[in-house]
């Protein structure tokens, strides 16, 4: 079911995502900030949904991946419905944000805040 190959990281960024991490970072303007945390978190009607935040630390069993001068951690609970995917950011007139392309996924809500992963909640 999950898409995993030794020695690739867990998660890949596009270019688009890179520019918003990056712009994200600068703006912060906090030096105790590390990078971005990536995660998933129970919510939604197909039961999982992503959540991205400022990370000040690595926290215990986290996954770090750096790529194009950006640095990720992956929250140990997630990285086993994230394997393989790719992190992007969109913008256009009703919506701006990281998106993410999960080869994992196995349904997506009407809305497309959550998603479900194999046997999850949905």
């Amino acid at each position: 079911m999950f898409q995993f190959e030794p020695g690739k990281a867990p998660i890949t960024l596009t270019d688009a995502a890179v520019v918003r991490a990056r712009a994200l970072m600068n703006r912060n303007g906090d030096d105790k900030v590390l990078g971005l945390r990536v995660g998933v978190t129970s919510k939604g009607c197909s039961g999982l949904s992503y959540f991205v935040e400022y990370a000040t630390e690595q926290k215990k069993f986290e996954d770090k991946v750096e790529e194009k001068g950006v640095t990720l951690f992956i929250d140990p609970t997630a990285i086993m419905f994230i394997i393989g995917s790719e992190m992007d950011y969109q913008e256009d007139k009703m919506f701006s944000g990281f998106v993410f392309n999960n080869p994992n996924e196995t349904g997506r809500c009407g809305c497309g805040e959550s998603f479900s992963v194999g046997d999850a909640p949905g």
